[in-house]
């Protein structure tokens, strides 16, 4: 199986926010968002893989700016480090009023999607080629970033993570 370059996932989706996408203050809501967020992250995980994906979890995601009724929403969304048979994918999404021609971020999270083979069963993925220099620190926090989600869903004790424990203890 052949490494892919992070920037090969790279998936762009852009929606117009609509009077049935919003709250009762015309701000897009955040389910929608989330829900978008969760389409393009798994069109980036499955260019990298080839092969059917699920998502496995959704990290914190922080609303900094409401998307208003009107405006666009762009999300960027791409594979930030690949494990046996799973994958993080990084996004940033920003909103954009194309009247008064003004782009803000809106949020950015982290989902992480396990490729499945035929029998809807874990199955390896390639390992990931990082270039840039944000992808080489998104690869390096990706293992922590992994090791805090195993022991927030109870598949880790916390005495295993080894790089977590890198940034707390000191030898």
């Amino acid at each position: 199986m052949d490494a892919k370059r992070s920037v090969e996932s790279l998936t762009v989706m852009t929606e117009i926010v609509l009077p049935n996408d919003t709250n009762v203050f015309g701000n897009l809501m955040g389910g929608r968002l989330m829900y978008w967020m969760d389409i393009a992250a798994a069109i980036a995980a499955q260019k990298h893989c080839n092969a059917p994906v699920v998502t496995a979890s959704v990290d914190n995601i922080s609303f900094e700016n409401p998307v208003k009724l009107g405006n666009v929403v762009h999300i960027e969304a791409k594979v930030t480090r690949s494990f046996n048979t799973s994958m993080e994918i990084h996004m940033k999404v920003w909103g954009e009023d194309l009247t008064q021609q003004f782009k803000y971020k809106s949020n950015e999270a982290y989902y992480t999607f396990v490729a499945l083979d035929p029998n809807r069963k874990p199955r390896p993925v390639p390992q990931l080629v990082v270039e840039t220099e944000e992808e080489k620190k998104l690869f390096d926090g990706a293992l922590r970033r992994r090791q805090l989600r195993l022991i927030l869903g109870g598949k880790m004790k916390p005495d295993d993570a080894v790089e977590l424990k890198a940034l707390f203890v000191k030898d």
